[in-house]
């Protein structure tokens, strides 16, 4: 039979500019998320860690086993790998004292083996084609390794080179305006570039998110992290209804 060009949803969102924004805020609420659970409740890095992986496997299995793109469920996912990533890179960089630069090297060497089995299996990394639960699975398991990397590159930045979460925001914002670049001035992969930009969005969170709560004395505005976690979540799902949410699409084939 003469195989036909069909288009099929995916459960992820469209990238658009809308999904670039909620990425750095959720990501921002990661930080203070996190901290507030390992740091203000003293329940520590490990503690914490073990409770934000019981909430990704929950929120991650509903997600793999809805139907349809649910964008408050996307959402809540894309936010349990940001705190689990945060509590995850403390605990590697600080309580296993590898440091930030041995946590980063296995972080990033457990991202890209991740991508690379995903194209192995699959033969690309296309966020187009998530729209299995084989797929989904290779897609959040590669997310959560991101999230994780991205969290230990902003600490390592703000604070081992010392250049402070304020400036530390802004070198990782000029990445990602620099991506932005590439993306509209050259013909490098898309494919490339998102995963770029989507692993660069995680440590300007982590500063910003560092910024807002920690003490004057170091750089911060020594917000409550409550507060702020909670006034971050009000923001994203203010976003989420504002903004377009839309399933992403790619075209397939049936014979």
């Amino acid at each position: 039979m003469t195989a036909t060009a069909q288009t099929r949803a995916s459960k992820v969102p469209a990238v658009t500019l809308g999904f670039w924004i909620i990425k750095i805020i959720a990501t921002t609420l990661g930080e203070t998320g996190g901290d507030e659970l390992s740091m203000s409740l003293n329940l520590g890095y490990a503690i914490s860690s073990l409770i934000f992986i019981a909430l990704f496997a929950v929120l991650v299995a509903a997600q793999i086993s809805a139907r349809s793109f649910r964008a408050f469920l996307y959402w809540a996912v894309i936010v349990a790998t940001t705190m689990l990533g945060t509590t995850m890179a403390d605990f590697f960089d600080r309580s296993l004292g590898i440091g930030y630069a041995g946590g980063s090297s296995i972080l990033l060497a457990l991202l890209i083996t991740s991508l690379a089995v995903w194209y192995r299996a699959e033969g690309t990394i296309s966020v187009d084609t998530v729209t299995t639960p084989r797929v989904e699975m290779f897609y959040w398991g590669a997310i959560l390794f991101s999230q994780t990397l991205g969290t230990a590159l902003g600490d390592w930045m703000a604070d081992t080179n010392g250049l402070g979460y304020a400036r530390g925001a802004l070198v990782f914002g000029a990445g990602l305006a620099i991506i932005a670049a590439a993306y509209f001035f050259t013909s490098i992969s898309r494919t490339l570039l998102f995963w770029s930009a989507f692993i660069l969005t995680r440590p300007l969170g982590a500063t910003l998110g560092d910024l807002m709560d920690k003490p004057m004395a170091n750089g911060g505005f020594n917000l409550s992290r409550l507060y702020a976690s909670l006034i971050l979540a009000a923001i994203i799902v203010s976003l989420i209804l504002m903004l377009p949410q839309r399933a992403g699409r790619h075209p397939g084939t049936s014979n």
